[in-house]
This record gives C-alpha cells, structure tokens and sequence, in this order.
C-alpha cells in the first residue's frame, strides 16, 4: 500500500491526471464537500463492492482524517489489490476545492 500527501493528489489533478477517488466517508459527510470527481462508497460497503474494483487499476482511497482511508487501503491490499493508495490527512488536509 501507497501513501500520498493531499497535496500531491492535488496537484496530480491540476496537471490533469486522471485518478480514480473514493470516499469512504458515511453520505452525509461526503454531501458536505469531497473532491470533484470522487466517487462516494462508504467504509462499510468496502467489503461487498469488491467487483466494482479492478485489481490492477490505481484507486486512492480518502476519508475525513485519514483513519479510515488507511483501513480501507489495509484491507483492500490484503485482499490482493495492489494499487491502491491512502490519502494522509485525508479532507482536513485537502487543499484543493470542494464540490
């Protein structure tokens, strides 16, 4: 498992790169202002949306501090997933706007 700063997946999308993000936030908390572009499966959900995943493909995984974010990419690299990336600090860190 990865980890990259909020600034660096920040600065990745200014350069245009496209990355897919989740959020593994609860609905409310995503409602209230989460990345453009993320995409919301919560932390609970993980476990039975595993085929929503390819196990090549680059996800970045973020949340509200970083926390849960981090289990996600934990469980999800143990589950043979090898690309995936936790956001440290994770939405208290994001520098970038909000949708």
């Amino acid at each position: 498992m990865k980890e990259w700063t909020a600034q660096e997946v920040w600065d990745r999308l200014k350069k245009g790169e496209k990355l897919r993000i989740v959020d593994v936030r609860e609905p409310g908390e995503f409602a209230s202002g989460h990345i453009p572009g993320a995409e919301l499966i919560s932390m609970g959900q993980i476990p039975s949306s595993l085929n929503l995943f390819d196990k090549d493909e680059q996800v970045i995984f973020v949340c509200r501090s970083g926390g849960r974010s981090y289990q996600v990419s934990s469980y999800m690299d143990s589950s043979g997933f090898k690309n995936v990336i936790n956001m440290q600090g994770g939405m208290l860190a994001w520098p970038g706007e909000v949708e």
